[in-house]
C-alpha cells in the first residue's frame, strides 16, 4: 500500500482536483480521487510556473479541507497510500492542527483510533521514510502524548522506552525520547499550568530509568567495539576530594580507560550513539543535578568527548580516502561535539547541590585530562596543526568549556586550597595562542576577561591578601600580557595581521630594531624633489618592511594610551619617573612627525605608506591625550613646586598641535589634532596656556574672517578649546588671581568674531532671502548654531562665574535666534538647529538668562506652534518635522521640573497644548515620533508640580488617612491619566515601557494609586488593560513588569480586587464557559506577596489564553457539561 500510486497514472487537472477536494467528504469511494487530486495540487502549487494568486487559491482550498471534520480519515488514507513528499507532510499538518487545536472536540472514539493508528503506521514505515517525514510523524504521535498521557494515552511512555530497548527500533525510540523532553518538558502555553506542572512531574518520575537506558546504550555500544572492555571508576566518596583535586591535572583514575584506543564504530552504533547523545544533551538542559546523573554515565560521555580530539581516525578516514570514510571521519568528530554539549549542559548550571560537587570535580579532572591531549607538545607548531585538524565545532565547544568553568564555577573551585589554577592557565594560555581561527582566539581571550575580572574582584575583597594573591598569578599575567602584545605586531604576526607573503623577516634590518627608531630615522632618508618632499625608501622589501614596522608602532602607541590610567591617582608619586619618560618620549615623536610634516611627504606606495604615516601621527596625538589627566595632576604639584618641566611639556606640545590644525591636514590627523588641543584646555588647564605663541596663533586664525573654514567637526572642537581656556577655572588659584575682567572681555571678542555673520541676518530678519540666497543664510545658521551649542553645553556643568561669563558673551547671539525664529518656522531644517540651541540654553544657562527674557522665549514658542503649525510639522515634514516638535517638548520639559513659582503660570498653557494640541494630532498615529516625548512631558508636569493638582495642607499630611488631599484641576488629570490608559493599547512596546515605568514613579514617589480620583475612577480600568495586554500577548517581553504593577496596583484594595474586580474582570471575559470561569477565579489564590500573587496572574493568563483555544476547537453546537 505504501508506494502507491503506480507510474501509470494519469495527471487531473487543478479544476478537476479542486473540485474533487471540496466533494472528498460525500462517498468513501472519493479517497482514490481525492488523493489523485491531491497530489495534483501539490505538484502544481511547488511548480515553478504557478502565480501567486493561484497558489493562494490551492492554500484556501487545502486550509477549507484540514478544518472539516472527519479531514483525518482522508489524511490516514493519503499517509497509508502515497510516497509524494508534500502530500504526506500536509497530512501530518492536519493532524497536528486537529490534536494541537480541536482535540477537545473530537469523539473519544476517533480519537483511540488516531491513537491506535499513527504509531502503527510509523512502527511499519519507519525505515523507508523520508527522515523529516518521521520527525514531523514522532512529533504529532508526541503532540497526542502531551495531551492525553496518562489519563487516556497510558502506554504513551511505556511504548517509547520499549522501542529503544529493542534493538530494531532503538534509532526509532530515541527520536521519540528526545521529541518528548523538547515538548513535553517546556511545553508552549497551549496548556493549562496544571497540566505543564503534572507533565514535568511525569517526566522527572521516568528520568532515572531514562538515564539508566541511555548509559546502557552508550557503554553497550563501547564495550561491544572496544579492544578490552571497561570498567567504570568507582563512586566518588567524600573523603576522596582532596586527592580528586590536587590530581586535577594529573591523570584521573580512569585515565587508563580514558587512554584506551579509541574503538572503530559502524555507521548504525554511530547514529544510534548521536541520537542517545542529543537526548542527553536536551534532558541535562531541564532536569536538576541530582543522583540520577551518575558517575558511570559520565564516564562514558567523556569517552564519548575523545571522539572530537581523536587525529588518528581523522587521518584514517582520510588516508583511506574514500568519500565513505570522510563521512566516518565528521560523524567522529560529531559525537565527540555532542558529548561536550552534553557536558556543557551540565556545566552551565549555576546551581549545584553538596552532594554533586564530586560529580563536578571528576567532570573538571577529565575535561582537563583531555585539554592536555590536545595541547600536548612542546613544539607550538605540533599544537596549532593538531587544533587545525580537530572539528572547528568541537574546538567551539571545548572553549564554551572553558568559559563556563571561569565564569560559573572557578571561585567555587579555587577555594580548595588543593586547586592547581596555575597550572589550568598554564594549559588555558596554550590553548589561546595556539588557536587555529580568529574568532577562536577571541572567544578564548574573552575567558581571559572573565579571569582577570574575577581577580579584579577577588583583589577588592582581600585587600589585605593583595600581594598574596597578585604573586601567585603574576607569571601568567606577564605571559599573557607580552603574548598578546605580540599577536598585535606584524613583527611577530604578520601571517595573520595582513596577508603578505609569508617571506621570512630579517631581524639585521635596522627598520624592525626598534620601531619607534625606524620613524625617528625617517628624516634622513627624505629628499626634496620638485613637487615638494619625498620618502627616499623605495625598495619593494624596505616598503614592506617599513610598512610592518609602521602599522606596530600605531598598535604600540595605542597600547601605551591605554595604560594611562595605571600612572594616575594613588600612584602617581610613585610611578611618576616612568609616566614623564612616556610622555616626553610622545610629545617628541607628535613634535617630530609636525615639523618634518610626514603627512605630506611623497612615498614610492602612497596607497600604504602615506595612511601609516598619518595613522602613526594620529595615534600619537592619541595616546598623548590619554595621558591629560596625568597631566592635570602633574599640573596640580608643578603649580606648587613652579617647574619649568611642565611648562616645557605643554609648550612643545602645542608646537606640535598648532601647525596641524589647518585644511591641507588630512581630517584623521586634524581631529587627532584638535581632541587633543581640548583635552588640554578642559581637563589639564595650566594657567598660561593662553600665552603660549602657539595658542596665540589658533585664535588669531580661528577669529580672522579671511580664513578657510576647518571642516565642521574640527572647527567646533577648536572653538569649545578656545572658550574653555577663556571660561573654565585654573585649579589651586583662588577666585581673585582668576583673571575673570580680561577672560571676560577676551571671551566675548571670540564669540563676536565666530558669530560675526550670524549678527548679520538679524535686520533681513522678515525676508532673509532679499539680501542672499536661502541656503547661504542657512549654512550661516548651521555653521555658527553647532559652534555656540556646543560651547554651552561644555560650560553647563561648570561654576556660576563660568556660566555667567559665558551667557554675556553669548547675549546677542541668543537674541538674534530668537528674532529669526518666527521667520524660519516654516523651514524645519533651520528650526531643528534653532530650537536645539535653545535646548541647550535651556539646560545649561536658564539661571544666567533671567526670568524675564525666558519668559519671553517661552511665550514666543507657544504663540509659533499652533495647531495647524504642529499639525504640518508632524503630518507633513517627515522626521525633521517630527524632531522640531520633539525638541520643543524637550525644552517645555525643563521649564516644567524648574524649582520654585517662577514658571507655574505657565503649567496651564504647557498642559493644553499638550492634550488640545498634540495630543489629538498623535494619539491615532502607529508611528511613535513625538509619543515618547510628549508622554515624558506630561509625567514630568506631575512629577514636578504635583501640589498643582493635589493640595496637601500640614494638617491632611499629619492625619493622612482621615483627611484626604484636597484637588485641584481635576480634568487635566483625568485627561493626562486617560492618555496614559490609551498608550497601553498600542502597540509600541517602548512607549508601553516608558508609561508604565512613569506610572510606577508616580506611585512610588507621589503614591498615585492611592488617590482617592484614582483609587474610585481609574484603578480597575488599568487593571483591566494591563491584564488584557497579557492575555493578548502583545507585550510579552515586559510580562514582569506588567505582573509587578498590577500587584501594585491591587495592593492598595486588595479586598477589592479580590471581592469585586476578579469575579467582574471573569464574567466580562467572552470564550470562557461559567464553568470555566469559576475554575479560573478558584485557581487565583487569595495570597497578598509579590511573589505568589504574579504567579497567580500569569496563571490566569496562561489558562485563560488555554480555555479559549480549546473552546474554538469545539466543533459548532457542542454541548458543554
Amino acid at each position: 500500500m505504501w508506494d502507491r500510486p503506480g507510474p501509470g497514472l494519469e495527471p487531473v487537472s487543478p479544476t478537476l482536483a479542486g473540485g474533487f477536494l471540496t466533494t472528498a467528504l460525500l462517498t468513501e469511494a472519493s479517497e482514490e480521487a481525492s488523493l489523485r487530486a491531491l497530489e495534483s495540487l501539490m505538484t502544481e502549487f511547488f511548480h515553478d510556473c504557478t502565480t501567486n494568486e493561484r497558489k493562494r487559491e490551492i492554500e484556501e482550498l487545502l486550509n477549507n479541507f484540514a478544518q472539516q471534520i472527519g479531514a483525518w480519515r482522508f489524511c490516514l488514507y493519503f499517509l497509508s497510500s502515497t510516497r509524494n513528499d508534500y502530500v504526506m507532510m500536509y497530512s501530518l499538518t492536519v493532524f497536528e492542527n486537529l490534536i494541537n487545536k480541536m482535540w477537545l472536540g473530537v469523539p473519544s472514539q476517533d480519537k483511540m483510533e488516531i491513537r491506535s493508528c499513527l504509531p502503527k503506521l510509523l512502527l511499519a514505515h519507519h525505515k523507508t521514510l523520508p527522515y523529516f517525514i518521521r520527525n514531523k510523524l514522532c512529533k504529532v504521535i508526541v503532540d497526542i502524548g502531551r495531551q492525553d498521557w496518562p489519563m487516556f494515552y497510558h502506554d504513551f511512555f511505556t511504548n517509547i522506552l520499549q522501542l529503544i530497548q529493542s534493538p530494531v527500533t532503538t534509532p526509532l525510540g530515541l527520536i521519540m525520547l528526545k521529541t518528548t523532553s523538547e515538548e513535553l518538558a517546556c511545553p508552549r502555553e497551549d496548556l493549562s499550568v496544571a497540566r505543564k506542572e503534572e507533565l514535568r512531574k511525569l517526566l522527572l518520575e521516568q528520568v532515572q530509568t531514562v538515564l539508566g537506558l541511555l548509559t546502557g546504550i552508550l557503554e553497550t555500544v563501547w564495550d561491544k567495539h572496544s579492544v578490552t572492555a571497561a570498567t567504570p571508576p568507582p563512586s566518588p566518596t567524600s573523603g576522596e576530594s582532596g586527592d580528586l583535586l590536587s590530581n586535577l591535572l594529573q591523570s584521573p583514575s580512569s585515565a587508563k580507560l580514558l587512554n584506551q584506543p579509541i574503538p572503530i564504530l559502524d555507521v548504525e552504533s554511530e547514529y544510534i550513539c548521536s541520537l542517545a547523545l542529543e537526548c542527553l544533551a536536551h534532558l541535562f538542559s531541564w532536569i536538576p543535578l541530582s543522583a540520577s546523573i551518575t558517575p558511570s554515565l559520565l564516564t562514558t560521555i567523556f569517552h564519548f568527548a575523545r571522539f572530537g580530539c581523536d587525529i588518528r581516525a581523522r587521518k584514517m578516514a582520510s588516508v583511506n580516502g574514500s568519500s565513505q570514510n570522510c563521512v566516518l571521519g565528521q560523524e567522529r568528530g560529531r559525537l565527540g561535539v555532542l558529548a561536550m554539549s552534553c557536558i556543557n549542559e551540565l556545566m552551565s548550571k549555576n546551581c549545584v547541590p553538596m552532594e554533586f560537587e564530586e560529580y563536578l570535580l571528576r567532570m573538571f579532572q577529565q575535561t582537563f585530562y583531555l585539554l592536555q591531549k590536545i595541547t600536548k607538545d612542546n613544539n607550538a607548531h605540533t599544537v596549532k596543526s593538531r587544533l587545525e585538524e580537530l572539528d572547528e565545532s568541537y574546538i567551539e565547544k571545548f572553549t564554551d568549556f572553558l568559559r563556563l568553568f571561569v565564569s560559573v564555577h572557578l571561585r567555587r573551585i579555587e577555594s580548595y586550597s588543593q586547586f592547581p589554577v596555575v597550572e589550568f592557565l598554564t594549559l588555558l594560555f596554550k590553548y589561546t595562542f595556539h588557536q587555529p581561527t580568529h574568532e577562536g582566539y577571541f572567544s578564548c581571550l574573552d575567558i581571559w576577561t572573565l579571569f582577570l575580572d574575577y581577580l579584579t574582584s577577588k583583589i577588592k575583597s582581600r585587600l589585605g591578601d593583595k600581594e598574596a594573591v597578585l604573586n601567585r598569578y603574576e607569571d601568567a599575567l606577564v605571559l599573557l600580557l607580552t603574548e598578546v602584545l605580540n599577536r598585535i605586531q606584524f613583527r611577530y604576526n604578520q601571517a595573520q595581521l595582513e596577508e603578505l607573503d609569508d617571506e621570512t623577516l630579517d631581524d639585521d634590518f635596522p627598520v624592525l630594531q626598534d620601531n619607534l627608531e625606524v620613524y625617528l630615522g625617517l628624516q634622513q632618508f627624505i629628499v626634496t624633489s620638485a613637487s615638494g618632499h619625498r620618502l627616499n625608501i623605495t625598495a619593494e622589501n624596505d616598503c614592506r618592511r617599513l610598512h610592518c614596522s609602521l602599522r606596530d608602532l600605531s598598535s604600540l602607541l595605542q597600547a601605551v594610551g591605554r595604560l594611562a590610567e595605571y600612572f594616575i591617582g594613588d600612584v602617581f608619586v610613585v610611578r611618576f619617573s616612568d609616566a614623564l619618560t612616556v610622555v616626553e618620549r610622545l610629545v617628541k615623536v607628535t613634535l617630530y612627525g609636525s615639523q618634518i610634516k610626514l603627512y605630506n611627504i611623497e612615498t614610492a606606495v602612497p596607497s600604504v605608506l602615506k595612511p601609516d604615516l598619518i595613522d602613526v601621527h594620529a595615534q600619537s596625538l592619541a595616546a598623548l591625550q590619554a595621558y591629560s589627566h596625568w597631566l592635570a595632576q602633574y599640573c596640580s604639584e608643578a603649580h606648587r613646586q613652579n617647574t619649568q618641566q611642565f611648562v616645557t611639556l605643554i609648550s612643545t606640545t602645542m608646537d606640535a598641535v598648532t601647525p596641524l590644525i589647518s585644511t591641507k591636514v588630512q581630517d584623521k590627523l586634524l581631529l587627532s589634532a584638535c581632541h587633543l588641543l581640548v583635552s588640554l584646555a578642559t581637563t589639564v588647564r595650566p594657567v598660561f596656556l593662553i600665552s603660549i605663541p602657539a595658542v596665540q596663533k589658533v585664535f588669531n586664525r580661528i577669529t580672522d574672517a579671511s580664513a578657510q573654514r576647518l571642516v565642521d567637526k574640527a572647527q567646533v572642537l577648536v572653538c569649545r578649546a578656545l572658550s574653555n581656556i577663556l571660561l573654565l577655572p585654573w585649579p589651586n588659584l583662588p577666585e581673585n588671581e582668576q583673571q575673570w575682567p580680561v577672560r571676560s572681555i577676551n571671551h566675548a571678542s571670540l564669540i563676536s568674531a565666530l558669530s560675526r555673520d550670524y549678527h548679520n541676518l538679524k535686520p533681513n530678519a522678515v525676508a532673509p532671502q532679499r539680501k542672499m540666497p536661502l541656503d547661504d543664510t542657512k549654512v550661516i545658521i548651521h555653521q555658527t548654531l553647532s559652534v555656540l551649542e556646543d560651547i554651552v553645553e561644555n560650560i553647563s556643568g561648570e561654576s556660576t562665574k563660568s556660566r555667567q561669563i559665558c551667557y554675556q558673551s553669548l547675549q546677542e547671539s541668543v537674541q538674534v535666534s530668537l528674532a529669526l525664529f518666527p521667520a524660519f518656522i516654516h523651514q524645519s531644517d533651520v528650526t531643528d538647529e534653532m530650537l536645539s540651541f535653545f535646548l541647550t540654553l535651556f539646560r545649561g544657562l536658564r539661571v544666567q538668562m533671567g526670568v524675564p527674557f525666558t519668559e519671553q522665549i517661552i511665550q514666543t514658542f507657544l504663540n509659533m506652534f499652533t495647531r495647524e503649525q504642529l499639525a504640518e510639522s508632524i503630518l507633513h515634514e517627515g522626521s525633521t518635522g517630527c524632531r522640531v516638535v520633539e525638541k520643543f517638548l524637550k525644552i517645555l520639559q525643563v521649564v516644567v521640573q524648574e524649582p520654585g513659582q517662577v514658571f507655574k503660570p505657565f503649567l496651564p498653557s504647557i498642559i493644553s497644548l499638550c492634550m488640545e494640541q498634540v495630543y489629538p494630532i498623535i494619539a491615532e498615529r502607529p508611528s511613535p515620533d513625538v509619543k515618547a516625548e510628549l508622554f515624558e512631558l506630561l509625567f514630568r508636569t506631575l512629577h514636578h508640580n504635583w501640589r498643582y493638582f493635589f493640595k496637601s495642607t500640614v494638617l491632611a499630611s499629619v492625619q493622612r488617612g482621615i483627611a484626604e488631599e484636597q484637588m485641584e484641576n481635576e480634568p487635566q488629570f483625568s485627561a493626562i491619566m486617560q492618555a496614559f490608559g490609551q498608550s497601553f493599547l498600542q502597540p509600541d512596546i517602548h512607549l508601553f515601557k516608558q508609561n508604565l515605568f512613569y506610572l510606577e514613579t508616580l506611585n512610588t514617589k507621589q503614591k498615585l494609586y492611592h488617590k482617592k480620583i484614582f483609587r474610585t475612577t481609574m484603578l480597575f480600568q488599568f487593571v483591566n488593560v494591563l491584564l488584557q495586554v497579557l492575555v493578548h500577548k502583545s507585550h510579552d517581553l515586559l510580562q514582569e513588569e506588567i505582573g509587578i504593577a498590577i500587584y501594585n496596583m491591587a495592593s492598595v484594595d486588595f479586598d477589592g480586587f479580590f471581592a469585586a474586580f476578579l469575579p467582574e474582570f471573569l464574567t466580562s471575559c467572552d470564550g470562557v464557559d461559567a464553568n470555566q470561569k469559576n475554575v479560573l477565579g478558584r485557581n487565583f489564590k487569595m495570597d497578598r506577596d509579590l511573589p505568589s500573587f504574579t504567579q497567580s496572574v500569569h496563571r490566569l493568563v496562561n489558562d485563560l489564553r488555554y480555555y479559549r483555544l480549546c473552546n474554538d476547537s469545539l466543533p459548532p453546537g457542542t454541548v458543554k457539561l
